[in-house]
């Protein structure tokens, strides 16, 4: 695979995938919802396997990348099981992240997950990009598919509309970025919803008011000369390079 076209062509992304009014409000919110992005049985296998993977992990649960308290945290993903695939190849997250990127090359950043704990769960706001860019040179973009539905009580996600656009990060404007911001919206939807936001847009988890877990699944990405979070190169056991495509390889960067 030798280019960023040749491999969004192979894994089905096109432009029309989204409409303009979603392209739209991507551009000007800074993120866009796609509901039904998985299936019931697909949600019920990667709730069932992210459990096993937590259970399984112990203390080093999410240790590739970050740990948090009140939190279950995972990382490295995409070595750790095929169905995991979906959650960086489906076309429709492709061809937004391709549209915020405007024209660039880009790659996986990582596929992590996070699960916040009843009573735990809350981040200050945050970009994941140490500084503000100008409108429209964007570095990382990321999504969050959703395994337990998103409610106003169990840790949605927040994201602050437009502020991809301003200029500043959430540490340089606000005393406490764990403070609610009035123009702050929660990112709801029904299991099997994948939210995508460039990721220069204010966000963070809010607080699990619920008696259940909060699970998601994050995939992210990077600008292609950039460092991956998860270096794929220094982590893919030779079984799982052997199993993906071209296109795979070449979006994972090995």
């Amino acid at each position: 695979m030798s280019s960023m076209a040749a491999c969004l062509e192979e894994l089905g992304v096109k432009g029309s995938l989204l409409s303009d009014e979603q392209y739209n409000f991507l551009d000007t919110y800074g993120y866009v919802i796609l509901p039904g992005a998985l299936d019931g049985p697909s949600i019920s296998a990667l709730r069932a396997r992210f459990d096993e993977l937590v259970a399984s992990e112990g203390e080093l649960a999410g240790s590739e990348v970050s740990q948090e308290e009140g939190s279950d945290r995972l990382a490295n993903l995409v070595d750790k099981d095929p169905r995991f695939d979906s959650c960086w190849t489906y076309p429709p997250q492709l061809a937004a992240v391709s549209h915020v990127f405007g024209g660039h090359d880009f790659k996986l950043h990582s596929v992590n997950g996070r699960s916040a704990h009843p009573g735990s769960g809350l981040q200050g706001l945050h970009t994941d990009w140490p500084e503000a860019v100008a409108p429209g040179d964007y570095q990382v973009c990321n999504s969050i598919w959703m395994l337990d539905a998103f409610t106003e009580e169990n840790g949605a996600t927040r994201v602050v509309p437009g502020s991809h656009r301003w200029g500043q990060v959430p540490r340089e404007a606000m005393t406490d970025p764990r403070d609610g911001h009035p123009e702050e919206v929660l990112l709801l939807g029904d299991a099997g919803t994948c939210g995508i936001f460039n990721s220069h847009v204010w966000h963070g988890g809010t607080a699990n008011r619920s008696s259940g877990p909060r699970r998601a699944l994050h995939g992210a990405f990077v600008r292609r000369e950039h460092t991956q979070q998860t270096v794929q190169r220094d982590y893919l056991r030779p079984s799982t390079v052997s199993r993906l495509t071209a296109a795979q390889r070449f979006l994972l960067d090995v």
